[in-house]
């Protein structure tokens, strides 16, 4: 069995009651049912990957020894942005931040597999566009074209969001849910 796995910084108190904030003021009618609160997490994602179940241990091992060359990360709100139905707090790419996501894709990279499936999510409940999302990450959203940024939901406008500086300090393993929203906290870390 697979499982469908965040690398994430999860956000302090403040800014995550924001992106809640945002997420819930999106229109209704653009939402597909993507709405953040205490069960699908406001987050920045550093990975995504498919893992074998069996090794999350060595997986968490893994995650424990990169971080462990990190402190404080100082991060940046820059404004709102958008993908192709999502849209987002836009996160600037700090040396840092880059190099954290850089070295977490480098060491996951051996226990990554291309077959997950629906069932590696919480509760099996994934749509198909997440299964892809999650089996592309490393060629679509990676390295080069790694976007830091809090996901929101879906609409067809951008929200209003204000330029915001914050320190974060919690990296978080979890099992992803139903639009690659972070759901179950597998491991947490303090920077």
């Amino acid at each position: 069995m697979l499982l469908a796995l965040d690398v994430a910084i999860l956000l302090p108190p403040g800014v995550s009651k924001r992106a809640i904030e945002l997420s819930a003021a999106l229109p209704v009618t653009d939402s597909k049912g993507l709405r953040l609160d205490d069960v699908r997490l406001p987050h920045i994602t550093l990975t995504q990957q498919f893992v074998p179940a069996d090794g999350i241990d060595e997986v968490l091992e893994k995650v424990s020894a990169t971080i462990t060359n990190y402190d404080t990360l100082h991060l940046d709100v820059t404004g709102p942005g958008r993908g192709q139905n999502s849209v987002w707090m836009s996160i600037s790419p700090s040396p840092d931040l880059v190099e954290l996501h850089r070295e977490l894709m480098d060491v996951l990279r051996p226990f990554e597999r291309p077959d997950g499936t629906s069932q590696a999510f919480v509760d099996g409940d994934a749509r198909p566009g997440d299964v892809a999302w999650v089996a592309g990450f490393r060629r679509t959203s990676s390295y080069a074209a790694f976007r830091p940024h809090i996901t929101l939901g879906h609409s067809t406008t951008l929200p209003s969001v204000a330029p915001l500086a914050f320190e974060a300090s919690t990296i978080a393993a979890c099992q992803l849910g139903r639009f690659c929203a972070c759901r179950r906290v597998l491991r947490r870390w303090e920077l």
